[in-house]
């Protein structure tokens, strides 16, 4: 019964969804009170719906309910309870699932906090949210329905792909899901404005913390699935640059260039048109990346369909919104030009170049990520386009952003002159070349890689550290603790940029790899440590069968540690996994990987010392927490109420 409730609760909240995207409309249009107000219960009507529709189908994944479908397909009576539970996302159509219900949620959200926000403005906002919503919806019941019923139900599942069986998987979709969706919010901002034609300060002041909170969902999401491919996958890597990482990664950066685009357009009113742009193409591509996922027209680990049929589909959703947003772009553009003129040495200026960067790195992304699609289409050549390219591609533009937001953060507005702030980063500028030096002269692999990316690092964390300095004037500590929590948040992301920026160069280029077979009992050296492999061993988990290794880990006679790396194998799907044993460290991680048993004797292992490795999600954790400061600034939640007043958009119906 549960399987009905939630396929009729999906079938009212479609009906809900056309409602909120036409009546809202209209009465917007039309200046009719009752049918703008409609949109707020409209919203909130639409996610109880849907959120009673999701746990409907997750009470069925809990009580392993094999007569529905999608339950058989994915989950085993024998699986942990908090892989049943996120196996209700870990397949296409629960993940579609929980990718409307979150857009509902943001719907809801904004209902429920956008108090301040003209009446005619809302309706409009919740309206485009709607009309998402019921494509999106119509999308699951016609092409991806979760809750279809088998004739006979089976006595088990065939249970959830092995690789899923994991905890940074179990939440890695969710915090994705909520920063893609989150952009929605944006788009939505964007076409309402459009639609209205002004875009102004309080208009910059009402997006700017929907996006940020999207990109901190987004930080979140990508951080955790990168630390799954780490320790999970095997390989030791935390980014291949598979399609999927980079239908995540560019929102990322597109919503990184519309937060700092957003500031200019609050604080100067300038750079409107770029503005609304990036909010749409920010969108645009978290429906690229729904596409690249589920239209199978890229193959990847990670891809969660291949119905060309449902492809199609979604590509007909983003021609729709995205076309038409940009279309209506197109007649509004000339509209929204301010002439209001800035030096480019100037804070204005050097925003500009932080959003062109980060545009053209996401365009680059996109291109490596998609020629491959366009070879095989028009000349019927198979390509791949791996790491090598989108380090040479991407990473120049990274070196020259990461050089400009020190500077850029001091810098006045409208006009500066560089001789006078130049002084001001004396200090960052030394303690960066003094890394250098030292990393320079501890080098003994990729010391180009490293000197630069160390020297870049420390760089962005003492530029941050200055800037917040810098703005308390003469008052110095007593004025330091009462910057408003938006400063402190821009110093604390920046800076986590840079403990991610020392991470990856100086993991890249000083860990150290060996492959080998081992013969219990042997003892080898990497990197310094001696590693015993000192017993392999069978022993049953949960839903699996596990071989265990114990390995010994020793520097110059002293102990450092026992880890157990583990090879799984998942009978019911007959697929291996493997389990690398890491010590996580401050400086370094030890990371060792048990692999087969060889013909001749022994075991294949792969040992590696991987220094600074825990920096690069250190620094992702510092980038989400600067966000979260900066959304918790109460100006966020009052100063656009109070500076609506300055340009409303509203018509005299309120």
């Amino acid at each position: 019964m549960n399987a009905e409730i939630g396929h009729f609760a999906l079938i009212l909240a479609f009906a809900v969804a056309v409602f909120q995207m036409t009546v809202p409309f209209i009465g917007a249009a039309r200046g009719w009170t009752g049918w703008i107000e409609s949109a707020r219960p409209a919203a909130l009507a639409q996610f109880g719906l849907i959120a009673i529709s999701f746990v409907a189908l997750t009470l069925a994944f809990v009580n392993s309910d094999f007569s529905v479908r999608l339950v058989y397909e994915n989950s085993h009576t024998a699986k942990p309870m908090i892989y049943k539970i996120s196996g209700v996302w870990g397949n296409h159509e629960g993940s579609m699932l929980l990718w409307v219900m979150i857009l509902a949620l943001f719907g809801a959200a904004a209902a429920v906090f956008d108090v301040h926000l003209p009446p005619r403005l809302r309706a409009r906002v919740l309206s485009v949210q709607g009309a998402i919503g019921a494509a999106f919806l119509a999308f699951i019941l016609f092409t991806s329905n979760p809750f279809l019923r088998l004739e006979n139900a089976p006595f088990d599942g065939r249970d959830l792909n092995p690789l899923l069986q994991d905890p940074g998987l179990a939440f890695h979709p969710p915090f994705l899901y909520l920063g893609y969706v989150g952009l929605s919010m944006a788009f939505s901002f964007a076409v309402a404005a459009l639609i209205e034609g002004r875009v102004d300060a309080a208009w910059a002041r009402w997006v700017r913390p929907w996006t940020l909170a999207a990109w901190i969902f987004l930080t979140i999401g990508i951080a955790l699935g990168s630390w799954w491919a780490y320790y999970e996958l095997g390989w030791g890597g935390f980014w291949f640059w598979d399609p999927v990482e980079n239908a995540s990664f560019m929102p990322w950066l597109l919503a990184g260039a519309l937060l700092h685009s957003a500031i200019v357009v609050e604080k100067r009113e300038v750079l409107k048109s770029w503005t609304i742009l990036l909010a749409i193409m920010a969108f645009g591509f978290s429906l690229i990346g729904t596409f690249i996922v589920r239209s199978g027209v890229i193959t990847s680990v990670h891809s969660f369909a291949n119905d060309p049929k449902r492809g199609v589909f979604i590509l007909a959703i983003l021609a729709v919104f995205v076309g038409g947003a940009l279309v209506l772009y197109s007649f509004r553009a000339g509209a929204m030009q301010s002439k209001s003129a800035f030096s480019p040495v100037s804070r204005e200026g050097a925003l500009v170049l932080n959003n062109i960067l980060l545009a053209v790195a996401a365009f680059v992304v996109f291109i490596g990520t998609i020629w491959p699609l366009v070879a095989e289409m028009l000349w019927d050549r198979k390509l791949s386009v791996g790491p090598p390219f989108f380090e040479k591609a991407f990473t120049p533009f990274m070196i020259v952003l990461a050089l400009v937001l020190p500077l850029g953060a001091i810098l006045p507005w409208k006009r500066g002159r560089l001789e006078k702030v130049l002084p001001s980063l004396r200090a960052p500028l030394v303690l960066a070349l003094a890394v250098a030096g030292l990393v320079y002269a501890l080098s003994t692999g990729n010391s180009a890689l490293a000197v630069i990316g160390a020297a870049l690092g420390s760089w962005l964390i003492v530029g941050a550290a200055m800037d917040l300095w810098l703005r308390t004037g003469k008052s110095g500590l007593q004025r330091l603790w009462r910057l408003p929590r938006a400063d402190w948040g821009k110093a604390i992301s920046h800076a986590g940029l840079g403990v991610t920026f020392i991470g990856v160069s100086l993991l890249m280029a000083w860990q150290v790899e060996d492959i080998r077979v081992a013969q219990v009992g042997e003892t080898f050296n990497v990197g310094g440590y001696d590693i015993t492999l000192e017993s392999v061993e069978d022993r049953p988990g949960p839903n699996y069968d596990a071989t265990i290794a114990r390995m010994s880990v020793t520097r110059n006679g002293q102990s450092v540690a026992v880890l157990y790396p583990e090879k799984r194998l998942y009978p019911v799907q007959g697929m291996p996994t493997t389990e690398a044993a890491i010590q996580n460290g401050l400086f370094r991680d030890l990371y060792l990987v048990i692999g087969d048993p060889q013909k001749g004797g022994g075991w294949a292992v792969r040992s590696y010392v991987k220094p600074f490795a825990s920096w690069i999600w250190l620094g992702a954790f510092f980038m989400a927490l600067g966000g979260l400061v900066s959304l918790s600034d109460r100006r966020y939640r009052v100063a656009a109420g109070a500076r609506s007043g300055l340009a409303p958009l509203a018509g005299p119906a309120e």
